[in-house]
């Protein structure tokens, strides 16, 4: 069975830095794509950015590119977001979320494992 478990958030004031975490059992981990979502109160889960199984293509929202870095550690089976000068728009529930294969859009439907979620709350 599949696990994921997501961990690393908080609250920071605008302009700070978070490092979540998403680690994985259950898995051959080097056969899956996984991404990075988000929903904040009252909006749709939207896409944040995902990497490619191998590790070598990743997409980001142009959201948050050029602040954001995901990555992940095959060794540990896990995955990583690095947020950087965060915004009070980035005020959301941070999910990961993976499948099988590759990946081209951040459509929720194409995920079908998911984490709980880690709340990361972004103060003007």
């Amino acid at each position: 069975q599949i696990q994921v478990a997501e961990s690393g958030g908080g609250s920071v004031q605008a302009g700070e830095s978070l490092r979540l975490s998403c680690t994985t059992s259950g898995l051959t981990f080097d056969d899956y794509t996984m991404a990075w979502f988000r929903q904040g109160p009252g909006n749709k889960r939207e896409g944040v950015s995902w990497i490619h199984k191998g590790g070598d293509t990743t997409y980001y929202a142009d959201s948050v590119q050029g602040r954001f870095t995901i990555s992940r550690d095959h060794a540990k089976n896990t995955l990583h977001l690095e947020m950087n000068s965060l915004k009070p728009e980035g005020t959301s529930m941070y999910y990961c979320a993976l499948k099988g294969g590759g990946c081209d859009s951040l459509d929720t439907k194409r995920f079908p494992n998911w984490g709980q979620g880690t709340q990361v709350t972004v103060s003007s």
